[in-house]
């Protein structure tokens, strides 16, 4: 009896202790360390429930709103998204939530949304958090209520801060954790090749080393060291590779890469994100070498985690994976699609549904191992407990109120903005205007709407933008009159709209023409530039040039502010229009930044990341050329591009003097460089003093000039300063003919100054 007694007493202590499991299971013990808790939950979890950690959707409301056109118009919209939603409702992809077979969704409407699809998650079995994504390319701008909107990257990085870059990540990041988003598409660090290219306001420039900086930058302002607070998110470096020099600058198009390229040019800027952490990459839409991106071994297994040991997962890119089948036609059907793309390296499926239908069988034929998809989903669920997901997956109306478009927030946006802008031309000093003229005119398309926002933001409240028109309306004396001639569409200027500009133009001290381009994604039809709108010219798109003249004709002092996400052909404007300020899209506070940079608040001190050719046929046109690409000249058109990178110019004056270079350094030893640097102008300012060198003879061929270190200055006007640098050995190696990185003896040439154009290198003939 007393042993029986004891068999049932351990019974039942065995059933208390179950009962006490089932209710805090370890992987739900916030108190335990990550990689426990992970292995905990990956033993609980089904095939179906892993496989789901894979699939990605739309938000509901996007997924409604879909529904109500195909309702209204009884067909499906064009996009090629919605056809892998055909006969699929919200209420569907609800129930696969409450079973645990989503994890994650992008493009959620607001946080009301992000929390009910949360609340969807913790009925399922295993209370599995979801975790979101959205496009938070230069801030929070494709949330709908409003958010902080930021300069385009290649905005921002035309001020070559990267600390400021960095605050603008953070506070990117703050925004959307305060709104129930952990996840942005975002750094974007494709090395810009190709003007013609839609997507060259995305990207950082066309300096591999820039570009790579500015990545860095921005994942360690997005994940913070290890993206384990409450205000961090996850980075994501995208699109992995060579998309950002296509095939007739088309988005999509092929490229064939060399080693030699993919290892001089393209591949540093991710090593760079990765290197600072960056948890998740993206595939790009083109192939390489004929293998389309999102099943390609060598770059996503080979290179990404054999050679760099990368740990984090990989997302497909929009239907990139379908696209397999369906436009690279490797894969014979989409479900062949599927499989080749796990297989090969893909973690995330990005939307839809099929793709998880196809990889259950393609486990359950032995086409795919277990332990590819147990190796993607652990990646997967790390993040979220390492984010803390599974204790704080709800959002407050405290929480978002309090962070969205917060003073600081728009005081940075402001600062942003005003680093970015860059003075191409100031002939005769026309710059800065004075504020107390009697009569500015204001024209051209983008002078008083949203084109300041650039990609990738939906329209923001009226009352936090500010337009040029209203930033100039704000800047200028309270007796001076601005006057406001709208013209409607940059793609359909109209004569009377040039006319009535001509004849207010008369009347005007000077007239501030707002051109160039609309990236504006609710503006799909009119886009002249942004995802998937590429050009075939570089020019100023319609007739905004006829108006350009026939204001300048009048004989008014004439002004060009672009506003565009790429660079543009402008030789008639450089050689005739006095003053151009290249604003770019400066975001939310743009059209402040513009106005006071016109009339000297401050002196500009942007310069250009990428270069400015004179017509398309000088594509493509970069500052890190080799010897013998300008050996030969066009017979119609000069090879020496319009603006070079490195361009700027300032209210104020900057003299260089006293260059110091050691005369020798041994192997492995660092190159100390100073150069004085005085403000001898009467305005106080910031300069830009980068630091180029020459490998005057190597083995292989190498860059004329290539840039190695910047530092941005703020001087007074009489101020003078010692900048110094320390280049490391790493940084005067290059690629032996085998492939190897190699530091070879001989005379390297130190460039140091402003603009990277009064080093061009003319060509022996």
């Amino acid at each position: 009896m007393k042993h029986q007694c004891t068999i049932f007493a351990f019974l039942l202590g065995l059933m208390m202790a179950g009962q006490s499991f089932a209710q805090t299971p370890p992987y739900l013990s916030a108190e335990l360390p990550v990689e426990e808790r992970l292995e905990d939950l990956m033993g609980r979890m089904s095939l179906e429930e892993k496989v789901g950690q894979m699939c990605q959707y739309l938000g509901l409301e996007y997924l409604r709103q879909t529904e109500e056109i195909r309702k209204t118009q009884g067909v499906d919209p064009t996009s090629d998204a919605y056809s892998f939603y055909k006969g699929v409702k919200a209420a569907d992809i609800e129930a696969l939530v409450r079973q645990g077979l989503i994890g994650s969704f992008l493009h959620v409407d607001s946080y009301q949304e992000a929390n009910t699809l949360q609340k969807l998650a913790e009925e399922s079995p295993l209370k599995i958090p979801l975790l979101l994504g959205i496009d938070a390319i230069h801030g929070h701008g494709m949330y709908t209520p409003g958010a902080t909107v930021f300069p385009t990257p290649i905005g921002l990085s035309s001020s070559w801060d990267t600390t400021m870059v960095e605050e603008v990540a953070r506070v990117t990041a703050r925004e959307m954790r305060a709104t129930g988003f952990h996840w942005t598409f975002s750094p974007n660090v494709d090395v810009s090749r190709d003007p013609r290219w839609g997507r060259v306001g995305e990207t950082f420039g066309e300096d591999a080393y820039l570009v790579g900086l500015m990545g860095a930058a921005m994942v360690r302002g997005y994940q913070g060291s290890d993206f384990s607070g409450q205000e961090e998110v996850l980075a994501c470096a995208k699109h992995y590779l060579g998309g950002s020099q296509p095939l007739r600058g088309l988005n999509f198009s092929p490229m064939d890469i060399s080693e030699r390229s993919l290892r001089e040019l393209w591949l540093p800027p991710y090593k760079a994100a990765l290197d600072e952490g960056c948890y998740t990459v993206m595939a790009a839409h083109n192939e390489v070498n004929g293998v389309p991106c999102h099943a390609n071994e060598y770059l996503l297994n080979d290179i990404l985690r054999d050679e760099w040991g990368f740990k984090g997962f990989v997302v497909s890119d929009w239907t990139d994976i379908a696209r397999l089948h369906n436009l690279h036609r490797v894969a014979p059907t989409r479900k062949e699609a599927d499989i080749l793309a796990v297989n090969n390296g893909m973690d995330m499926h990005m939307h839809g549904p099929l793709f998880f239908d196809s990889i259950l069988e393609g486990v359950r034929a032995g086409r795919i191992s277990e332990s590819t998809i147990d190796k993607a989903a652990r990646s997967i669920l790390y993040a979220k407990f390492q984010m803390g997901l599974f204790v704080h997956r709800y959002v407050t109306d405290e929480q978002a109120a309090e962070t969205l478009l917060a003073p600081a927030h728009r005081e940075l946006a402001l600062e942003s903005a005003r680093k970015s802008m860059v003075l191409l031309r100031n002939e005769g000093d026309l710059l800065p205007l004075a504020k107390d003229m009697n009569r500015v005119l204001v024209t051209g398309p983008n002078a008083h709407n949203a084109t300041i926002l650039g990609d990738w933001a939906v329209p923001q409240p009226e009352e936090s933008l500010i337009t040029v028109l209203e930033g100039i309306q704000a800047v200028v004396a309270e007796q001076t009159i601005v006057d406001h001639h709208p013209v409607a569409d940059l793609r359909n200027i109209t004569d009377e709209e040039i006319e009535q500009a001509v004849a207010k133009a008369r009347e005007a001290d000077v007239a501030i023409l707002v051109v160039g381009e609309n990236s504006l994604r609710h503006t799909w039809n009119e886009r002249t530039c942004g995802e998937n709108a590429a050009r075939a010219t570089l020019g100023l798109f319609g007739r905004q040039l006829e108006l350009v003249q026939r204001v300048h004709a009048t004989g008014t002092p004439t002004v060009v502010v672009l506003v565009n996400g790429r660079p543009l052909a402008l030789p008639w404007c450089t050689a005739h229009v006095p003053a151009i300020l290249e604003a770019w899209e400066p975001g939310l506070l743009g059209g402040q930044a513009v106005a006071e940079a016109l009339f000297g608040v401050y002196s500009p001190s942007g310069k250009l990341t990428v270069s400015f050719p004179n017509s398309v046929g000088q594509i493509p046109c970069f500052y890190n050329y080799k010897p013998s690409s300008y050996y030969r000249s066009f017979a119609d058109e000069e090879t020496k591009v319009l603006y070079p990178f490195g361009h700027g110019l300032s209210y104020t004056q900057f003299e260089y003097t006293d260059l110091k270079v050691p005369a020798n350094v041994e192997a492995g030893q660092t190159v100390p460089v100073s150069v004085t640097l005085a403000n001898t102008g009467k305005m106080a300012g910031e300069e830009i003093v980068i630091l180029y060198l020459n490998d005057e003879y190597s083995s292989v061929t190498t860059p004329v000039l290539e840039m190695k270190a910047f530092r941005r200055i703020a001087l007074k006007p009489g101020e003078s300063q010692v900048v110094r640098f320390e280049l490391q050995p790493e940084q005067l190696m290059l690629l032996d003919k085998n492939l190897n990185r190699v530091l070879e003896p001989g005379t390297f040439e130190v460039k140091v100054g402003g603009l990277s154009g009064q080093f061009e290198v003319d060509p022996p003939r």
